[in-house]
């Protein structure tokens, strides 16, 4: 039975993506690796704990000699790369953070890998002709958009965020092991994800959390910025078409075609919860516009087209019935 090493499963994505991959893939074995920084919850995993074909490893993929006891002890076929320190406002007051583990975290691990699978550039050892290494990466490497068009697989890089420009070099790195090694590599960029088990510093879960405690719902500038939303199960089917049939050295990009201004989701989620849990006033009301972050971006939306066409992946999912079962989650998580 191949094992498959996930990193960051006990993220948001990960954490999502380890339940669907061991339902659909009923032959594979997962060891999760986190470090569990305050971004990871085991307890996201829970439904899966008891898994004998899951293992847990607590450790930072900075870690070169844990790596390399884990691709000895495992004999890993496969890594599906998620773990990445990904909010933005962290990147700005804490670059190195970031730099370290999309950087030099993602260096470690895809050199591990190549050296426990290759003999030489574009040799594979016996019984790891089929290995591969899928990057999980985002948009945001593309920098931002204006009123109209869309990031492809072919837009140039252009990164404004210490996050972003961290998670670009990591692409970089991955596509250099292809081009350079031979190493069997493949690239996700994904538009902003929503959904069950998010961290409660992100936008929707924010808004739903300060929506419900009566606080102000902080929204940045005019609230005017745009992002395109993919709900994040919609996300994982797409990993692992991407995964399983995409071709070596290939970029896919991932988008749920569901482009909402930041004020416009803020009102949608007030709307529903007037519905789900009324009160007095509308929470609407507690809309409140903070400064805006540094190095904004306007837009991001991305077309999905190559993924759609050669892959056969679409987005099951639309805003309105994702939000609903995303608020519907949280209202469960905060009402306990």
């Amino acid at each position: 039975m191949q094992t498959v090493l996930i990193t960051g499963g006990a993220g948001f994505i990960g954490s999502n993506f380890i339940p669907y991959f061991l339902e659909k893939n009923q032959e594979i074995n997962i060891v999760n690796l986190d470090l569990l920084t305050y971004a990871g919850d085991l307890y996201n995993l829970k439904e899966v704990e008891n898994s004998d074909r899951y293992f847990f490893v607590k450790g930072d993929i900075c870690d070169r000699v844990l790596l390399e006891q884990l691709f000895s002890k495992y004999n890993f076929l496969s890594v599906i790369h998620f773990a990445a320190e990904s909010h933005v406002d962290n990147s700005i007051k804490n670059p190195d953070a970031f730099v370290k583990t999309n950087v030099f975290g993602t260096f470690n691990l895809i050199d591990v890998a190549k050296n426990y699978w290759m003999e030489a550039p574009f040799k594979f050892k016996k019984g790891f002709e089929n290995t591969r290494f899928h990057h999980i990466s985002t948009d945001e490497v593309y920098g931002s958009l204006g009123e109209t068009g869309f990031f492809t697989e072919f837009t140039p890089y252009a990164p404004n965020s210490p996050y972003s420009a961290s998670k670009a070099s990591s692409d970089f790195l991955v596509r250099s092991y292809f081009h350079t090694y031979g190493l069997n590599v493949v690239t996700t960029n994904c538009s902003n994800n929503y959904g069950p088990k998010q961290h409660d510093e992100k936008l929707i879960p924010t808004i739903i959390r300060k929506a419900i405690s009566g606080e102000k719902i902080p929204i940045y500038g005019d609230g005017k910025n745009i992002r395109d939303w993919l709900y994040v199960l919609d996300h994982c089917r797409g990993v692992e078409f991407a995964y399983s049939w995409g071709k070596a050295g290939e970029t896919y990009n991932i988008g749920g075609k569901n482009e909402r201004n930041n004020l416009n989701i803020s009102n949608t989620i007030c709307e529903i919860l007037d519905q789900e849990k009324p009160k007095e006033k509308s929470y609407k009301e507690q809309i409140s516009f903070v400064k805006d972050r540094p190095g904004h971006d306007f837009r991001y939306a991305i077309d999905a087209t190559k993924i759609e066409e050669e892959l056969s992946w679409e987005a099951q999912e639309n805003f309105e019935s994702g939000i609903r079962k995303t608020i519907k989650w949280y209202l469960e998580k905060y009402n306990k």
